[in-house]
């Protein structure tokens, strides 16, 4: 049930140890909780790890959910979406928020993670999100021209990860996660 619950969207094996402690006060303590799961995770099916060198690839994303943003002089709030990027060899992850996703946006985070980064990675994977890719193909995916132009001038090489494929970015996956 355990292992079920963690594949939804903002579930934490921190968040089902609360839940299960408030149902079972006597029961088990976090570090023991979680290392009955690992030993459960120890028995599936094992994946296929990837090595990632470093500085050869960052992985890029929207979070899915939104998060407020406030207006310190007004106090007001507006929904404020999340970019994440992570670089593959290390997991250092970078952060930051928009009031929309459209393309502006997406140019001006990826400029942002690299300069954050000090420097750009031979390859991008994002996903395959409409405001960088107009057609989806796993062999051949065509950018969007500011997409393209914006590569070009940072001189990586964007590759799209395949369409309803996460595995195939998970580092960034994991990064949501966290920045959500």
């Amino acid at each position: 049930e355990v292992h079920r619950e963690l594949r939804r969207k903002g579930v934490t094996l921190q968040l089902l140890w609360e839940e299960y402690q408030r149902d079972h006060p006597n029961g088990y303590a976090y570090t023991q909780f979680c290392e009955y799961y690992r030993r459960f995770c120890d028995q599936l099916e094992p994946a296929l790890r990837q090595p990632h060198p470093a500085g050869e690839r960052l992985f890029v994303d929207w979070a899915g959910m939104t998060s407020p943003l406030w207006d310190a002089h007004t106090g007001q709030s507006r929904s404020a979406y999340l970019f994440v990027a992570v670089l593959g060899a290390s997991n250092y992850t970078f952060a930051t928020a928009f009031e929309h996703m459209r393309l502006p946006a997406w140019i001006e985070a990826h400029s942002q993670a690299w300069e954050f980064f000090g420097g750009v990675t031979r390859l991008t994977v994002p996903d395959n999100p409409k405001t960088g890719v107009t057609y989806a193909c796993r062999y051949e995916p065509e950018l969007t021209t500011s997409y393209q132009e914006l590569a070009a001038h940072y001189g990586t090489v964007v590759l799209p990860a395949r369409a309803r494929k996460p595995q195939d970015k998970a580092k960034v996956e994991a990064g949501v996660q966290h920045a959500e």
